[in-house]
């Protein structure tokens, strides 16, 4: 569905921003500031405070160069950021090989750039930054200064327990990177598919704009066109020219002028757009999602329900193709016959969609609507075209856009078969009723 081009500008726009690292490493040059001020002069700990000053002043330096060389608002390549990420590593491991190592509670801060690394960055990228963290840990197990303790003294903590605070930032920092790019891969996933969605919406929207564009110019040019056929038929019939013809070459011109009108407001397709043609009610609108996927072996019955007269709404482009997916998913399960029901009162409007067909499995009803299944839940319906992966996904966008709900539920026994309830309020679904000028 996506250019390599679309993937790669899909990249870009999800790319760090640099002023957005030069804030987080200014939070941790105050930090680092306040800690040694407060370790040294506030609790009389004894460490290498111009070594641990030179360290905060190299951040300080470096991000005050960054912001002189590059607009705020650069965005940085993965290796940028990763370079930039592999500083931050690096300077913090030199503050705790200074201050005790991993023994010092700051050791802990080693998770926020491996954070930051998985939820932005390549898996490739996240895992090398999450390999450089472990690596500065584990050195910083095995050399350092001694921790600093009150009194001027240094605390010497038994090796398990050095072991144990090892593990556990291992552990902690992998995990957190495995949880961090899962989640945001998973966004970056709806994402995508909500930008096919978008270019779904737009195709099909134009499709339907270019149908109605073309019913209205057939019509409007079918009454002048033939008048030009008439005369000229009549010109032709007369044996030679005379005066008589000079009211038949005005009404000639007049003709040829209106075509030529006509086919201005071809540039201008919202006066055409506005026709009474555009207007549908929840019968009609359920037709015409229809008819593209009626097929032999599966019928399908299109029924109506409600006070007269029934609700109308402009056709959408969105609203018909969500529709459609749903028709079309149920025409992929169903048996023999799918019935659709058109159902609406003085405050409500639904149209259910109805299968004879298997029914969703209780994984897959618990998970309806996400926007990728796994092969594995596709295989349990039988499903090799992803139809209720992608495709559900961006019915469900398309119509909750048009402030309709949706509920996927099974038919109640005996009956067997998926229905699918679309369902608006009167009132959201007449929005932007149009009448004739």
């Amino acid at each position: 569905m996506f250019s390599a081009k679309d993937e790669r500008l899909g990249r870009q726009a999800r790319r760090l921003r640099l002023n957005t690292l030069i804030g987080l490493r200014w939070l941790a040059v105050a930090g680092q500031t306040t800690a040694i001020v407060l370790g040294a002069f506030g609790f009389g700990l004894r460490f290498p405070i111009l070594a641990c000053c030179g360290l905060v002043a190299a951040s300080a330096t470096l991000n005050c160069a960054l912001r002189w060389r590059f607009a705020l608002s650069k965005q940085l390549s993965e290796r940028a950021a990763a370079a930039l990420l592999s500083y931050d590593i690096l300077q913090l491991a030199g503050l705790l090989f200074l201050t005790g190592g991993v023994a010092n509670p700051f050791a802990i801060l080693f998770l926020a750039p491996v954070t930051i690394a998985a939820t932005s960055l390549s898996f490739r990228r996240a895992a090398g930054l999450l390999a450089l963290a472990l690596a500065c840990a584990t050195a910083l197990a095995r050399w350092s200064l001694p921790l600093p303790w009150l009194g001027g003294e240094y605390l010497a903590l038994p090796p398990i327990y050095v072991l144990g605070l090892w593990s556990a930032l291992v552990v902690s920092a992998t995990f957190v990177a495995l949880y961090a790019y899962r989640v945001a891969a998973e966004a970056r996933q709806t994402a995508s598919a909500l930008t096919a969605a978008e270019l779904v919406l737009a195709r099909a929207h134009h499709l339907s704009q270019l149908d109605g564009l073309a019913a209205a110019a057939a019509h409007e040019l079918g009454t002048p066109l033939a008048t030009v056929a008439l005369v000229v038929r009549e010109m032709a019939a007369q044996p030679s020219p005379n005066e008589d013809f000079s009211d038949d070459l005005r009404l000639l011109e007049q003709s040829v002028e209106r075509c030529r009108s006509i086919l201005g407001k071809l540039a201008a397709p919202a006066e055409l757009s506005v026709r009474q043609m555009d207007i549908s009610s929840p019968v009609e609108l359920a037709e015409i999602a229809a008819a593209s996927h009626r097929l032999p072996g599966v019928g399908i019955s299109v029924t109506g329900e409600g006070p007269e007269p029934p609700p109308k709404c402009p056709r959408d482009a969105g609203v018909l193709f969500g529709l459609g997916n749903l028709i079309e998913n149920a025409v992929s399960f169903a048996e023999k016959a799918v019935v659709i029901r058109a159902i609406w009162s003085k405050s409500m409007v639904s149209v259910v969609v109805g299968d004879d067909g298997p029914g969703f499995s209780s994984n897959v009803l618990a998970r309806i609507g996400e926007p990728y299944l796994s092969q594995r839940e596709r295989a349990r319906r039988n499903e090799t075209s992803g139809g209720l992966g992608l495709g559900l996904f961006i019915a469900r966008s398309l119509l909750e856009r048009s402030r309709a709900t949706l509920r996927f539920e099974n038919a109640a026994p005996p009956a067997t078969g998926a229905v699918v309830t679309v369902q608006w309020t009167r009132p959201a679904y007449e929005q932007g009723r149009r009448t004739d000028p």
